[in-house]
């Protein structure tokens, strides 16, 4: 319990609908410890019930919104618990390709699995995109695949019920509170909803890569994956995979699900963009991996946040060092394939704006010259 909260802590996080932050419960020594051992009196007891998840709807790139689910903390901390003993014992079964919420895999080696898949000459890519995955997935096929490792009825009654915690959503004009039922789907958010969304497609994994006949390949991200095949095979693909969606509740999304030739047409998965180019100094095609350009315009909307008329007063120490953290987080993340050119392109857009931004807050008083050899002195993070 003590690691759990300890987790969930540094994860952070907004309130659920008991408005108790997690700084309340990490007010003093004492307050923890007296915290602790209450949850743990109401577990023991079986006096524990789960408290209705708050649902906020997260703006996305297209204009629409994305829902999330944010249970209290008391929720968080003995869904997380729960992960720590039970993750192991998932893990074990969990099949190679599937990367994303999985003590070290990650989005590169994803990538770099496709990289591979490609030059064995698998071609033939099913983009594919699971319609509202988390929302969707059913209560009782979940449980079944769960109590197949696991057996401890209070821990079972413990993540069903989870499952069926009521949403509770708030109009943030009239302030008006609206609560019903879940009966369907483990919503993005809670702690345990990374670990249950990748069992229940870790079957899928296990059908495509290891029982299909041609040895297509398929690498998933939790609900972002593609399916790689050689040219030929991809249409019985597709119509199979709706299949196998379909008897287990899901469907994939007409409009952004696609079947393409990777050597015709580029794909976009994880933030990147991969497509098939011509080698510069030698003979021969390969497949160019760099950040795509949606994702190199959402820094560059982040950095003109940050380098403002509005911000013109902030002291600009604190303004580079919010902008090394945002240039880390994002570098490391995308520091990945071919990736020399799009960092040099934005390393110059980003000390371009900084320059700028000095320029305009010293005014007259401050030459371009000048104006850069301040951006030096604030030692900000270089991209390349």
């Amino acid at each position: 319990m003590e690691a759990a909260l300890a987790r969930v802590t540094h994860n952070g996080g907004c309130a659920g609908v008991d408005g108790v932050e997690i700084e309340h419960v990490q007010k003093d020594e004492t307050t923890r410890n007296t915290w602790i051992a209450s949850l743990m009196e109401e577990l023991k007891a079986k006096r524990y019930r789960p408290s209705p998840v708050l649902r906020v709807h997260i703006p996305k790139g297209d204009g629409k919104t994305r829902p999330l689910g944010i249970p209290t903390v008391k929720d968080r901390v003995v869904q997380m618990a729960v992960v720590l003993v039970s993750m192991p014992i998932f893990e074990a079964d969990m099949h190679r390709h599937s990367y994303a919420y999985r003590p070290g895999r990650n989005a590169h080696q994803a990538l770099q699995a496709i990289v591979e898949a490609v030059k064995r000459g698998k071609y033939e890519v099913i983009d594919a995109d699971l319609s509202g995955y988390f929302d969707s997935i059913p209560h009782d096929r979940l449980m079944k695949l769960v109590a197949r490792r696991i057996s401890d009825g209070s821990v079972l009654a413990l993540i069903s019920a989870w499952l069926k915690a009521p949403i509770e959503e708030r109009d943030p004009r009239s302030g008006k509170v609206m609560r019903r039922r879940n009966e369907r789907g483990t919503p993005q958010g809670g702690v345990i909803s990374p670990m249950l969304a990748n069992l229940y497609l870790d079957r899928l994994d296990k059908e495509v890569n290891d029982r299909c006949v041609g040895q297509p390949e398929l690498v998933r991200y939790a609900d972002d994956f593609v399916i790689l095949s050689r040219p030929g095979q991809g249409a019985e693909l597709m119509e199979r995979l709706k299949r196998w969606l379909s008897a287990r509740g899901l469907s994939l999304n007409e409009q952004k699900t696609r079947l393409v030739d990777i050597r015709q047409e580029a794909i976009k998965f994880l933030g990147f963009s991969l497509s098939w180019r011509r080698h510069m100094f030698r003979p021969g095609y390969y497949l160019h991996v760099e950040a795509h350009p949606k994702s190199q315009q959402k820094l560059r909307d982040k950095v003109k946040e940050r380098l403002t008329h509005w911000t013109l007063f902030q002291d600009e120490g604190e303004t580079a060092r919010a902008l090394t953290r945002l240039l880390k987080g994002w570098t490391g993340y995308f520091r990945f394939g071919n990736y020399h050119h799009v960092l040099g392109k934005m390393q110059y857009y980003v000390r371009g704006k900084l320059v700028r931004w000095l320029w305009r807050r010293h005014g007259q008083a401050l030459t371009w010259a000048e104006a850069e050899q301040l951006a030096d002195s604030l030692n900000l993070y270089r991209l390349t």
